[in-house]
């Protein structure tokens, strides 16, 4: 359980989404990875697939303040409209203490829970370890494989992967 403020200054806890699945999107906007995703829109396109089906998708920065991808609320603003992101909300958690508390090591770093409240999917978002968003087409989603296997009642073939990207700045 957690309760972080987003870029609006309006608070959200992990309770308010009970009922619903719920990705958790550890970022960074400088990172290169983070940007293969964003750059041509692709992670924007799968929180909208996903928001669209009532997932609730928060994005996490946890930089601290004088460290690379650290934000402000007008800044994190100024981001989701500039690359039109379609999360649920983006939370600022300059403290590191959420991201510290999910041990996120890594932006993308990426978290599935169920509606229960389990957490049932933690990791990379696929499986190819690069920065050219070429690759993203040929990339094995595992979120999005997650997710699917949880909401057809099958089991997650990898419930748990090593993430990679950028580490994140406490």
């Amino acid at each position: 359980e957690f309760t972080l403020t987003d870029s609006n200054g309006f608070e959200h806890s992990l309770s308010d989404f009970r009922g619903k699945y719920v990705v958790l999107e550890w970022t960074n906007h400088s990172c290169p990875f983070v940007v293969k995703h964003y750059k041509e829109g692709h992670m924007q396109a799968q929180q909208k697939a996903m928001t669209d089906k009532g997932v609730a998708w928060l994005q996490i920065v946890s930089s601290a303040k004088g460290k690379s991808g650290y934000i402000t609320e007008a800044e994190a603003k100024l981001i989701r409209t500039r690359s039109q992101i379609h999360s649920t909300a983006m939370l600022l958690d300059a403290s590191g203490e959420v991201g510290r508390a999910y041990d996120a090591r890594v932006t993308p770093h990426m978290y599935l829970i169920d509606p229960e409240g389990l957490l049932i999917y933690q990791g990379a978002i696929d499986s190819i370890r690069s920065t050219r968003a070429s690759d993203i087409g040929k990339a094995n989603n595992y979120l999005l494989a997650a997710y699917e296997s949880a909401v057809s009642g099958k089991p997650i073939e990898n419930a748990k992967t090593t993430p990679y990207g950028c580490g994140i700045k406490y």
